[in-house]
């Protein structure tokens, strides 16, 4: 079987899952919605613009949201030891990583998606005129997460403390994901011309691409000890 061909039974065989149990999904789609109705009676608007603060709202509740699901991606495998089997099979350590890195973007882009839309509902915004760009600043964020996510959900996952410890060690990490992608999304949502956020791109993108390199990397060693 080629390369590419074990990426993608790993990433349907995840997907699979998911939509038979529908756990994380739930969970995560759950949490969006409830968070923008929150925010949204949380907000004092005589004294605060909801659109001048949407933006970091926006990706909060994106790294919130997604981690009750990234946490939880070996979980169900681990209950029954089919992550072992996973491990044993041909498939190289890099390409196990890399299909769970890319079911789990698939459900995070799409809960991202749906997180702009409830902001959008609640706090009346506006995509402006490169929604485009708005997808892909949020497809870049969400890859560069989910990398990052993905390889320290299998740190925590051979420790007693189990998901507990996974915020303490990647809120650290995604420093410059919330910075880049916060100060694009805003000037997105207010209309500014793209040119204003090309460094901003690059800089997500490179965040993305360090982070998916480093834990194809680095996922043999994590789950060989």
């Amino acid at each position: 079987m080629s390369y590419l061909r074990q990426i993608y039974a790993i990433v349907w065989k995840d997907l699979l899952l998911e939509l038979r149990t529908r756990e994380r999904i739930v969970a995560m789609l759950a949490f969006a919605v409830l968070a923008g109705v929150l925010f949204n009676y949380s907000l004092d608007r005589t004294i605060v613009r909801p659109q001048d603060v949407a933006a970091g709202l926006v990706w909060m509740t994106i790294v919130f949201g997604g981690l009750l699901g990234i946490g939880r991606t070996f979980q169900l495998e681990a209950q029954d030891g089919a992550f072992q089997g996973v491990l044993t099979s041909p498939a190289p350590k890099d390409a196990v990583f890399l299909g769970k890195t890319l079911a789990n973007f698939v459900l995070l882009y799409f809960v991202a998606l749906l997180v702009v839309a409830v902001f959008m509902l609640f706090f009346s915004l506006e995509l402006g005129g490169s929604p485009g760009v708005l997808a892909l600043t949020l497809a870049l964020g969400a890859l560069g997460f989910v990398a990052l996510g993905t390889l320290f959900s299998a740190v925590s996952s051979g420790t007693h403390m189990g998901e507990t410890l996974l915020p303490i060690l990647i809120f650290p990490l995604l420093v410059p994901m919330i910075i880049y992608g916060v100060s694009a999304t805003s000037r997105l949502l207010a209309g500014r011309p793209v040119s204003e956020i090309a460094g901003n791109l690059r800089m997500l993108g490179a965040f993305a691409t360090l982070g998916v390199g480093a834990g194809a990397f680095l996922f043999r060693y994590v789950v060989e000890e």
